[in-house]
């Protein structure tokens, strides 16, 4: 006879806490590098093209791996693939710190983006799994603040160790949280039966072959494009076409799988796929201002990696109160309305962001960022939990892949894009400021007489100043039209967030927790 073990079950909170400990890990390192490219390249005497395929590398592994993670989960048992992804993103953290040259650390970023794009979408799904249906908005009030704070704090604490220490112990500090991490899921987490291992009974070899193909040139284009001048570049010309041949084949070739490695019918469901499409738009949202705002007060005003990151940092600490009340509400209101506040709030904040000045100071750009933030838990919660309320939890794993997949792209998507915004919008102000940059033009006049004033005052001669004078009028214009480039983008991302809150009205009513209405199209 078989003795009961009363085997305690631990608190899901604690669960909730500790898997998000391993996916806050990984997804920091995907924007707290970015601020020390240039240590890195400068340890190696690389150039500045060189350092940037120490972040590519690491994008585009991680988004070949993370819709792919549900299906590997299913082979390995979750909780057998998510204490692999933590040891394998550990070690390669400790290799890159280590490493001797560029080529040394670009190979151990790319390992370390496969080993680590699982953690995202496996955190998710163990949470769900952790939590009954009507407490999963509070879940993922924990979990959100993976998702939504550790890319906003990556620059900060980038800058303070860059500048502080080394960047080498970007890498370093994750090996204590990885093997702590690591204990803790191992005694904490369990596989409910339908997350055991089923073993490698096939592999579909076209689908994953035309997904890594696909999704590796993806990321190439997305991260390599206005370094390449986008389409003038054959380099850019020949990965576009490789991305959407092979996705186009790769769709087909999915749909007609009974049990595909990534299982793209789950967008058909109404909620997962309306939920999926705002998810996309918050990481373009969220990514692309957290890189526009730090490279503008960098570019524009003089601060250093630090300061930059410090500008960010406050919207962080508001995100990290306002998750656990937007995950209460979730239970209160529909999922949409909270949505449509939240990307209204957001649009609201992009416009006002737009209206920055080069007289602003640190404090306006910290209200700024505060402002933009606040309606992001209002987006991430409730759409989290109204994609997930209708499906399977056998489906759990390859749905969070998706889910997961989506909201990165969004980020790639919407930093390159807004990064290719300024500097066409650069050149455009620059133009038409120019036309006022004639002798005949009585402002331009006195704006140079009172520089030429100055400078002659310190001791110049009337030609030297006089030089020195248009030198200064023409850096200042370069100044503004930056500024007003940048404008124009926070403008941007304030219309399309506006559309988006319009668009929140037509997804499914429903609470959280509770079933879809009779329109939704249940989960295959």
């Amino acid at each position: 006879m078989t003795l009961p073990t009363n085997k305690p079950v631990p608190n899901p909170y604690l669960i909730a806490v500790v898997v998000s400990l391993a996916a806050f890990m990984e997804v920091l390192d995907t924007t707290i590098v970015n601020v020390a490219l240039s240590h890195i390249g400068g340890s190696f005497a690389a150039s500045q093209d060189e350092s940037t395929w120490v972040l590519t590398s690491y994008l585009v592994a991680n988004g070949i791996v993370l819709p792919l993670s549900g299906w590997l989960a299913g082979v390995l048992g979750r909780k057998n693939y998510f204490m692999l992804s933590i040891v394998g993103f550990t070690l390669t953290s400790f290799a890159c710190g280590v490493s001797t040259s560029m080529g040394m650390i670009i190979v151990f970023r790319l390992l370390q983006g496969l080993a680590g794009g699982g953690l995202q979408p496996i955190q998710m799904s163990i949470v769900m799994d952790a939590f009954p249906p009507e407490k999963r908005g509070t879940a993922f009030g924990i979990t959100g603040l993976t998702m939504i704070v550790a890319p906003i704090l990556g620059p900060t604490l980038g800058g303070f160790i860059t500048d502080s220490f080394n960047w080498r112990w970007i890498f370093f500090m994750n090996v204590p949280v990885g093997i702590l991490a690591f204990i803790l899921v191992k005694r904490l987490v369990q596989d409910p039966p339908h997350a055991k291992a089923t073993g490698l009974i096939s592999i579909d070899y076209i689908g994953l072959s035309l997904v890594v193909l696909g999704l590796g040139a993806l990321q190439i284009v997305m991260d390599k494009g206005q370094e390449e001048d986008w389409f003038d570049s054959h380099f850019i010309q020949a990965f576009t076409a490789i991305s959407i041949i092979s996705l186009s084949a790769a769709v087909a070739w999915l749909l007609r799988q009974k049990d595909p490695i990534i299982d793209i019918r789950l967008l058909a469901n109404r909620s997962f796929g309306m939920a999926s499409l705002m998810v996309f738009f918050i990481g373009f949202t969220l990514y692309g201002s957290s890189a526009l705002l730090p490279l503008m007060v960098q570019s524009q005003y003089g601060y250093d990696a630090t300061l930059a990151g410090l500008v960010l940092s406050p919207g962080g600490l508001v995100l990290v109160f306002l998750m656990p009340l937007v995950g209460k509400l979730v239970n209160k209101f529909q999922a949409r309305y909270l949505i449509a506040f939240g990307m209204l709030a957001v649009s609201i904040g992009m416009w006002l962001t737009s209206f920055v000045t080069p007289q602003s100071d640190y404090n306006h750009f910290v209200l700024m960022r505060v402002v933009q933030v606040i309606g992001l838990p209002f987006l991430f919660i409730p759409s989290s939990t109204m994609a997930f309320s209708d499906i399977s939890p056998e489906k759990g794993n390859k749905a969070s892949a998706l889910y997961a997949l989506l909201r990165n792209l969004g980020g790639s998507v919407g930093i390159s894009i807004l990064s290719s915004y300024v500097s066409r919008h650069e050149q455009i102000h620059q133009n038409i400021l120019t036309e006022h940059f004639i002798p005949t033009q009585p402002a331009y006049q006195t704006l140079l007489a009172h520089y030429t004033a100055n400078i002659m005052a310190m001791g110049s001669s009337r030609l030297q100043a006089g030089l020195s004078a248009m030198n200064k009028l023409y850096q200042e214009l370069l100044s503004q039209s930056a500024i007003l480039a940048y404008s124009d983008a926070f403008r941007l991302l304030s219309t399309i967030t506006l559309i988006l809150a319009l668009l929140a009205f037509l997804m499914p009513r429903q609470r959280s927790g509770k079933p879809l209405s009779q329109d939704s199209t249940p989960a295959h």
